[in-house]
């Protein structure tokens, strides 16, 4: 009984498959009430015609609306690399409370030397910290939306997901700070 009902719920709810490229609306009266629902392509594609973008009133049908989709993505994904590396600066500069810890580390010949090392952190209730958290939420909404995006399998819009985060990557990255501790003793 509980198998038969596994199966009946199976495949009352799973959509029907049709070809790569083509959405048909579906409906289904068990499971989602009534309402309709769009069939997307699970394969990589390249469409200009019936491909929805993140919001449901917003589908690209022509190559010059495909052409404006992908700027419009290769530069939200040039935003999020570069908002990435501008709260890495923002956090480096709000940073406070300094604080100096010293270890013992054996060093030559049986000897102990003393490492110093410092420690940073900034005040949760302070202006930079509520900024760091606004400019995080908006971190995360992009990087969603360009997940999304890259899940319609629109190989022109993955290639613009892909190029804007490289060239982010390649314009932004190179004021990422690298720390080199010179007191460490593993090379």
């Amino acid at each position: 009984s509980l198998l038969k009902m596994s199966h009946h719920m199976n495949s009352s709810t799973l959509p029907t498959s049709h070809p790569p490229g083509h959405q048909h609306p579906t409906s289904s009266a068990s499971g989602h009430g009534g309402h309709d629902m769009m069939m997307m392509a699970m394969t990589f594609h390249f469409s200009c015609e019936n491909v929805p973008l993140l919001f449901s009133g917003l589908t690209i049908n022509s190559p010059g609306e495909m052409a404006g989709a992908f700027v419009a993505v290769f530069f939200l994904a040039m935003f999020y690399e570069g908002l990435k590396i501008a709260r890495e600066c923002l956090l480096r500069k709000s940073q406070v409370s300094i604080r100096y810890n010293s270890m013992p580390v054996p060093g030559p010949n049986g000897t102990i030397l003393m490492e110093t090392h410092k420690t940073v952190g900034q005040q949760m209730l302070s202006l930079p910290h509520l900024l760091q958290t606004v400019l995080h939420i908006i971190q995360v909404v992009v990087s969603y939306f360009l997940m999304l995006i890259f899940m319609t399998y629109n190989g022109y819009l993955c290639i613009a997901v892909a190029a804007g985060a490289g060239t982010g990557y390649f314009f932004f990255s190179w004021k990422k700070a690298v720390v080199v501790d010179i007191t460490e003793h593993c090379h």
